[in-house]
């Protein structure tokens, strides 16, 4: 390296610095008083129903009169009597725990259970499964 001639430096410094304030920094509480203190202008203004929810709740009273006026009762559909007795015929029939039943059909064993104590939600794909797994047929007319 000795003679090649001087070293010199062939690229550009590189200069770092911190991202601009976001929009929600420089509404900051402390920002605004740290610009107050240096002198900077400050741009307010008054938004009319500013932090204020009454877009939203202008109705409710509407909506409130009409719900304590309604009387009807509102629930899900649960498994039926007839259901849950041929679920657990077909699956005893097969000498089939709860839990090995679950595993055929790819289930929790818990989704046996509320379905065999009639507090499952019915859904058609599950009933579907397991009419395929017991190979008895659970719903509609025998």
């Amino acid at each position: 390296m000795s003679g090649v001639g001087p070293l010199s430096q062939d690229w550009e410094p590189v200069v770092l610095r911190k991202k601009a304030p976001t929009a929600a920094a420089r509404k900051d509480d402390k920002a605004v008083n740290a610009a107050r203190r240096a002198g900077a202008d400050i741009e307010t203004m008054k938004k009319h129903n500013a932090a204020t929810n009454k877009a939203a709740s202008s109705s409710t009273s509407l909506n409130t009169k009409r719900l304590d006026e309604d009387t009807e009762n509102l629930a899900h559909d649960r498994v039926p009597t007839e259901l849950k007795k041929a679920i657990m015929q077909a699956r005893t029939d097969k000498k089939l725990t709860q839990a090995q039943l679950a595993q055929i059909i790819n289930e929790k064993p818990q989704v046996i259970q509320e379905y065999e104590s009639g507090k499952a939600i019915p859904n058609q794909q599950i009933i579907g499964k397991l009419e395929r797994a017991l190979g008895a047929k659970l719903r509609g007319k025998k």
